[in-house]
């Protein structure tokens, strides 16, 4: 099972994999929004905010978002670190429930391009 910091670290490096990015992928990160990934396993929230393909203000809450984000993920630590590692294909996880995402429809329009 992963721990706090094994998912901090992974959403660092989300962070500075998509403050990298170039094209496609920079343009579909290129919102301004309210995000929470709920680690179900460890009862934590990360909370934070996208803004211009920046990850910032990342903080870890117990328990659930206090707070409805616009762009809401959930799944296990060991899912988020899979992910960001490449290990885990998102749209299978998406798909197959592993990893839940809910955000309004142009949000999960220009994300797809994340997928």
């Amino acid at each position: 099972m992963a721990t706090l910091d094994q998912c901090r670290a992974a959403l660092d490096r989300l962070a500075h994999n998509l403050s990298s990015a170039d094209g496609e992928v920079r343009g579909a990160a290129a919102l301004d929004r309210s995000v929470s990934c709920r680690i179900t396993d460890l009862d934590t929230t990360f909370v934070g905010r996208l803004v211009d393909g920046v990850l910032r203000d990342v903080t870890a809450v117990p328990g659930p978002p206090p707070e409805k984000a616009e762009i809401r993920l959930s799944m296990t630590g060991d899912d988020l670190v899979a992910l960001v590692a490449g290990d885990l294909n998102f749209a299978r996880a998406w798909g197959s429930g592993r990893v839940k995402l809910e955000a309004g429809f142009r949000d999960l329009l220009r994300l797809r391009t994340l997928l």
